[in-house]
């Protein structure tokens, strides 16, 4: 097939051409359809990609048809449909696509909307839609493709895409005055530079203004800006030479990219450039995260009075996430409907981050669990908070969890990940962690003592390498000694999952303590980009707890298995009773990747009496504590068979324990421990009434790596009269506000068998 303008010839319009021998019918779609519209559509279509910034594979999409320009709506877009235009615009295949105009707003008439493909389709007329023109959106829902930057045969550049030859603002970068290459970083206060296909240039201030600020330092991972020193600007720019790219900028402030503002380029052949003006000056307040690395005080940055209202989870890198909010002390997540940058710029900001660099919608970082509080919400970019913007309240039929929202936020560059590195590993996602320590003209690379080092100092390496979780933490990496490094530079590093550097881990400091010396012995991890996230389901805990007083002969499996309280070994067997809290748990994987058991089956161990494996030696704690914390009974649970007992309406069974197969909870299903078997219950026996909190810890000893442990506790409130028991208020541990939770710790009890 040959290229003819933007029309392509059809085999099937060619055979009609020779039995009919009409050569109206010689341009139409690659399917013999008789559908009008789709004939008339397809006869008058071209395709191109704009927006920006973008590069040449990628953008927003636009349709000529009758004359005229226009877009495409996000709505029930897919990568099904996608793979479809980029084939209408000569790529082999798409490998993504965005929404909520991405790449700008266009202009014109919404061509399509609700359009459903399977992708096998040889045109866009094919698939479904509302028909043409026929739309409900706006411009800010125009959906964008990113294509493989591989062309179909045939196919040339001039007939498929409209590419925009014009200058655009590729990068900006804040240039310190004086000590360029000497200041700590995140770099706050200097020049705006941008980078032009010549070099990096700067921009005149004449009519610079605060917004323009705003749009500067929101791009380079600031939530705010502050007035500069404008008196020691024009008298160090009066000493300096300067390169003006860039003049005439005017922003709204809400921009996401300073290339969305209005903007003039200066022409080659402009002599006098800036004349009366300077160089553009910015100053940038940073978020909490980085106050500290830039010599800044927290205190600088405006925070709200209380508790955020406001938080991200799953997400695998810092700044990125699925959006949480807070109302009437229960955390909730937030419907993708009308999601844009706008309102991800304003979630971003709040957090002490810069502006959006994507609005996520779908789930893409993991489904939340519980309430969904908001939905539609229409921010103008302007905003101090989400919850000061329009939104719905909505209910359950509303919306689903698989249509949660998260964002990307612009982060300050740190340099961190400049300081780690890995070696010897197959792949760059693993090795021997190296890092970097010293000062000026003393800096050396130096290995880990592996001693303690675990999932939680492995999950700080990979993010501070970029690398996204960890899936192991190593203590012995003999089989990757590779290169020179020998010196152990760092030991006893303990980290608390959160932070952004191992530096910022407790660790022995200059005095290095290493148990087990040698290479061989240093820490080591594998990273990954995606990650489980185990999640109890606290309501059914609450529905199914029941006490049974179980004869002693009929627990001697159990008492093998250690799921009995110590005073169980000096009872008189086989006569007597333990008294046994039962209930039952639902554990579900709503991360972002299959949760597997750490060692493989061949070191599983196998248990005579109960007849299966165990596959981790402890997979949950069960504890009854006091409310100051107590503990007074606790149990275990092997996970003696992981297996997606059910799943969501859309996800197949992968794991199955039945003929020693292989064992794992899949994304979007669940594990069910039914309270009637064995170890599925806490002995208290030896409890005396009063009022308790009953405890539930997955993975307690952090041995598989999720993407969010502070979801791994369930606490109910429970009344234990000795002979009978009311447990209540069950909730995962950071479902509740603070304020709410305080309140939970210090319950009095209960004066009646009545649960309010």
């Amino acid at each position: 097939m040959r290229p003819v303008s933007v029309w392509q010839w059809s085999p099937w319009g060619l055979l009609l051409c020779l039995l009919c021998l009409l050569c109206s019918s010689c341009l139409g779609s690659p399917s013999p359809s008789t559908d009008p519209e789709k004939r008339v559509g397809s006869q008058g279509l071209r395709f191109r990609l704009a927006g920006f910034p973008r590069k040449p594979y990628e953008g927003r999409v636009e349709i000529q048809r009758a004359g005229e320009w226009g877009t495409i709506c996000d709505d029930d877009f897919t990568l099904q449909a996608a793979h479809v235009l980029c084939r209408e615009l000569g790529f082999t295949e798409a490998t993504g696509w965005t929404h909520s105009a991405k790449y700008g707003p266009g202009t014109g008439r919404i061509w399509l909307d609700n359009l459903s493909c399977s992708g096998t389709e040889q045109s866009v007329t094919e698939c479904a839609s509302r028909g043409w023109g026929n739309s409900d959106c706006t411009h800010d829902e125009d959906a964008g493709v990113i294509c493989k930057d591989q062309r179909l045969p045939g196919f040339s550049d001039s007939n498929v895409i409209e590419v925009e030859h014009h200058l655009q603002v590729e990068e900006v970068r804040i240039r310190p005055a004086v000590g360029w290459g000497r200041r700590p970083l995140p770099v706050t206060e200097g020049l705006v530079e941008v980078r032009l296909p010549d070099g990096w240039s700067q921009v005149c201030d004449k009519g610079w203004s605060a917004h323009n600020s705003h749009v500067v330092c929101g791009m380079l991972g600031f939530p705010s800006e502050k007035r500069v020193n404008a008196a020691f600007y024009r008298l160090l720019a009066q000493r300096q030479q300067h390169s003006f790219g860039l003049h005439g900028v005017a922003c709204v402030g809400t921009e996401a990219h300073l290339s969305l503002c209005s903007l003039e380029f200066y022409r080659a052949n402009d002599t006098a450039r800036c004349p009366g003006g300077g160089p553009a000056v910015v100053s940038c307040v940073p978020g909490p995260l980085y106050a500290a690395s830039s010599g800044q005080k927290k205190q600088q940055q405006s925070k709200p009075q209380g508790e955020a209202r406001v938080r991200l989870k799953g997400g695998a890198h810092p700044g990125e996430g699925r959006v949480e909010v807070l109302k009437a002390s229960t955390w909730g997540t937030v419907c993708d409907r009308k999601w844009d940058l706008h309102a991800a710029s304003v979630v971003c900001r709040e957090l002490g981050f810069g502006s959006a660099r994507e609005a996520l919608s779908g789930a893409r970082m993991g489904q939340g669990m519980g309430a969904i509080h908001l939905s539609e919400v229409r921010c103008s970019g302007q905003e101090l908070s989400l919850w000061k913007c329009p939104h719905k309240n909505i209910t359950a039929e509303d919306c689903s969890h698989s249509q949660d929202a998260g964002v990307r936020c612009n982060l300050p560059y740190t340099g961190a990940e400049t300081r780690i590195r890995l070696s010897g590993g197959r792949s760059q996602h693993e090795g021997r962690v190296e890092v970097q320590i010293g000062g000026p003209g003393t800096l050396r690379w130096g290995l880990i003592c592996g001693d303690d080092w675990g999932t939680l100092e492995a999950m700080v390496a990979c993010r501070q390498l970029g690398l996204g979780y960890a899936n192991h933490g190593l203590q012995e990496t003999w089989y990757w000694d590779s290169g020179n490094i020998t010196e152990v530079v760092m030991s006893g590093v303990r980290c608390t999952g959160t932070e952004l550097t191992l530096d910022q881990c407790a660790h022995h400091g200059t005095h290095i303590t290493c148990k087990r010396t040698g290479t061989r012995f240093t820490a080591g991890v594998i990273c990954s980009e995606t990650a489980s996230d185990l999640l109890l389901h606290s309501a059914l805990v609450q529905e199914t707890a029941y006490i049974e007083d179980r004869p002693l002969h009929m627990l001697y499996c159990a008492a093998e298995e250690n799921c009995l309280a110590s005073s169980a070994r000096s009872a008189n067997w086989p006569y007597g009773h333990r008294r046994l809290l039962r209930f039952s748990s639902q554990i579900h994987n709503l991360g972002r990747a299959d949760f597997r058991p750490k060692a493989g089956r061949h070191s599983w161990v196998w248990h005579e009496c109960h007849g299966h494996y165990h596959s981790m030696d402890i997979f949950t704690h069960y504890d009854i504590l006091t409310p100051n914390g107590t503990k007074v009974a606790e149990g275990h649970k092997a996970s003696f068979c992981l297996e997606d007992t059910e799943c969501l309406e859309d996800v197949s069974k992968r794991y199955e324990c039945a003929n020693f197969g292989e064992q794992g909870i899949t994304v979007g299903c669940w594990d069910l421990y039914r309270h009637d078997i064995d170890c599925q219950w806490i002995d208290i026996t030896d409890v005396k009434p009063g009022n308790y909190i009953l405890q539930v810890v997955i993975n307690p000893n952090f041995e598989v790596a999720e993407s969010d442990f502070t979801n791994n506790a369930m606490k109910c409130n429970c009344k234990y009269d000795g002979h009978r028991i009311w447990v209540h208020n069950c909730h995962i541990g950071d479902a509740f506000s603070e304020e709410a939770n305080r309140r939970f710790e210090r319950y009095p009890g209960q004066t009646s068998n009545q649960i309010i």
